[in-house]
């Protein structure tokens, strides 16, 4: 008995060395996509744009297509039962209005850094001004580098009442008053056509968009085209065929 206790015991001992071989691995991969994260934001800032943010939920799906990368006899954005970078990006947690993608193999971050800015469609992802926020992951084979960087115009996750409240501070902006029962605008919303039985609203307007920072144009109309002083919003989810990107269903009756 005491022979197997001891035979256990130095098993132990001896997955330590790998085990800690495997951290190291890691972290040393972690700082050269840190690295890659700094290069980036350093070529943005010499051309006037704003740095991006760290995002890990971009980071994990960067990470997980570098270590694809690594496995394959050559680079692609999509293998063969893997998801798209939509799709992935999304798995992972990630919400975006607009995404994009580098890949790249190099012996070090500069080398890869300086292969991106030389690449026209590379540098235009490097540049986009849309872009706020970033995930970056190094996988290794052969003392060579597998480089990912995914970027994105990231949106936040608002809940539906939390987007009925911002288009809501959107009309009383334009001098309309919002304050009408959402009850009839969210059923108005699920509908996805004609307004519901028994609403006396003079007018709806459905419409959805990434961006609740502005009235899409068709509302703005609207309101300068009519009397109206009163409204009702309602938001729903999401079609279906959206699900990827970070988008707002909204239904507005007005009164």
């Amino acid at each position: 008995m005491r022979i197997a206790v001891t035979v256990r015991r130095l098993l132990r001992v001896a997955l330590l060395p790998a085990a800690l071989g495997s951290c190291l691995a890691n972290a040393h991969s972690q700082d050269r996509a840190r690295r890659i994260f700094e290069l980036t934001n350093q070529n943005r800032q010499e051309h006037g744009l704003p740095a991006l943010r760290w995002n890990a939920a971009l980071a994990a799906a960067a990470q997980a297509h570098a270590d694809r990368m690594a496995r394959e006899p050559a680079l692609s954005h999509q293998y063969s039962g893997e998801p798209e970078l939509m799709a992935l990006a999304a798995s992972a947690g990630a919400h975006f209005q607009a995404i994009a993608e580098n890949i790249a193999t190099g012996p070090n971050p500069q080398s890869i850094e300086q292969e991106w800015m030389h690449s026209t469609a590379h540098r235009t992802n490097i540049l986009d001004p849309r872009m706020n926020a970033i995930g970056v992951a190094i996988a290794e084979r052969g003392g060579s580098l597998y480089a990912v960087e995914d970027f994105a115009q990231s949106s936040e996750a608002l809940n539906l009442e939390q987007v009925e409240q911002r288009v809501r501070e959107l009309l009383r902006a334009q001098n309309v008053d919002p304050s009408a029962p959402a009850g009839p605008a969210e059923q108005a919303c699920s509908m996805g056509h004609g307004i519901p039985q028994g609403s006396n609203a003079r007018s709806i307007i459905r419409f959805e968009t990434p961006d609740l920072t502005q009235l899409p144009s068709q509302v703005a109309q609207q309101i300068r085209g009519g009397d109206f002083r009163k409204a009702a919003v309602g938001a729903c989810a999401p079609q279906p065929a959206q699900a990827n990107f970070t988008t707002y269903r909204v239904a507005i009756l007005f009164y």
